[in-house]
């Protein structure tokens, strides 16, 4: 494991690391009301595990189950189908016109989406625009496994295979937006891509809000997994608006695509290098500019994880209960290995500790 303090914490990176413009929203009101016209959308459990947390010698361990979201067994199906719901609503003229079936279905009927996704992003845009009679279509890189293709077809999404990694994917879908005016909805941003992975980070709030409702006494440590950072962006500008400075923030990568990490070292937005990982819906070698900026604000540490220590984090996830994938179990794999970086976390038997599991098997509903 490597661990990086961030040295940016409280001001952010200079106006000179070639940043894209916005910031994270943290305000959940809007997402909190749209969802609500999903019929799947509900609260999903946070669960005590003190068998887990008295194996780590912390007080407390508490998992955001995300396996149940809205049917589709992952967070990601809060962003992309509010994004899509946001449009929706300003097309008809207000979301309580999107109560009636015909408009709602018709809604974005001449729009097409297109995204490029490791599985979960995809799915909750196919989602979001089979709700609003919109065409979504979804490009995978080579090494995301089949599972997901079944599942976005279900979902009446087209998917078109593009390359072997997930930058390739995204090279594809933003080649095609441009040649056929679709619409990109990435949950990435860069320089003149903004307000669309803004609203799709917003619709992750909805999470954040949960876990504020369900918690009680605020956590102490809080470990958020990231591939290009969108989640843990969100979640961190809703905890600070909500706890302040109080927890400790840590944010979880592969080692083979640190890129948020490196990032933060250098200063300025830079691509990882490194092979592909297990942890497929995390391996991402570039950062969300909008997530970057937030969590060199806000986060405390940056730290890896490798393949194997996921794999053995899952296999003990599922002996208590909770079955994921090696994406969906990173920040426990970190709270798990984190060996010598106990102390330096501020971490003992006091300590209340907040993890996501992010998804539920890949094989799932």
């Amino acid at each position: 494991m490597s661990v990086l303090r961030n040295t940016h914490r409280g001001r952010g990176l200079s106006s000179r690391a070639g940043l894209a413009e916005g910031r994270v929203l943290s305000d959940p009101s809007e997402p909190l009301r749209l969802l609500e016209l999903c019929p799947a959308a509900a609260a999903t459990a946070l669960r005590d595990m003190p068998e887990l947390a008295a194996s780590l010698g912390v007080g407390a361990v508490l998992v955001k189950d995300e396996s149940t979201r809205m049917g589709l067994g992952s967070f990601k199906a809060l962003g992309a189908v509010y994004a899509i719901a946001r449009l929706a609503a300003e097309r008809v003229g207000g979301a309580d016109k999107l109560t009636q079936a015909p408009q709602r279905t018709a809604a974005l009927s001449d729009r097409v989406f297109a995204c490029a996704s490791a599985g979960n992003h995809g799915m909750s845009v196919a989602v979001g625009a089979r709700l609003f009679g919109a065409r979504a279509i979804i490009y995978l890189a080579d090494t995301v496994p089949e599972a997901f293709v079944a599942r976005l077809h279900r979902f009446g999404a087209e998917v078109r295979r593009a390359g072997a990694t997930y930058e390739a994917s995204m090279d594809a879908a933003q080649a095609d937006c441009e040649r056929n005016g679709w619409t990109l909805l990435s949950d990435s941003s860069w320089p003149g891509y903004v307000e669309l992975p803004m609203r799709v980070m917003q619709g992750y709030l909805v999470m954040a809000a949960e876990v504020a409702d369900q918690i009680g006494e605020p956590p102490s440590h809080i470990f958020l997994q990231a591939g290009v950072g969108g989640l843990a962006a969100a979640m961190t500008a809703y905890f600070r608006a909500c706890w302040g400075d109080g927890p400790t923030i840590i944010v979880v990568e592969p080692d083979a695509a640190a890129t948020l990490l490196r990032s933060i070292e250098a200063g300025r937005p830079v691509d990882a290098v490194g092979p592909s990982s297990i942890m497929g819906r995390l391996d991402c070698k570039s950062p969300s500019h909008l997530a970057l900026d937030e969590l060199a604000r806000n986060a405390d540490f940056f730290a890896t994880i490798t393949d194997q220590q996921c794999i053995e984090t899952v296999e003990d996830l599922q002996r208590l209960g909770l079955a994921t994938t090696p994406s969906g179990g990173a920040g426990l794999a970190a709270l798990r290995h984190l060996g010598s970086h106990y102390t330096e976390f501020g971490l003992d038997a006091s300590s209340r500790v907040l993890a996501f599991m992010t998804e539920g098997p890949e094989d799932g509903a």
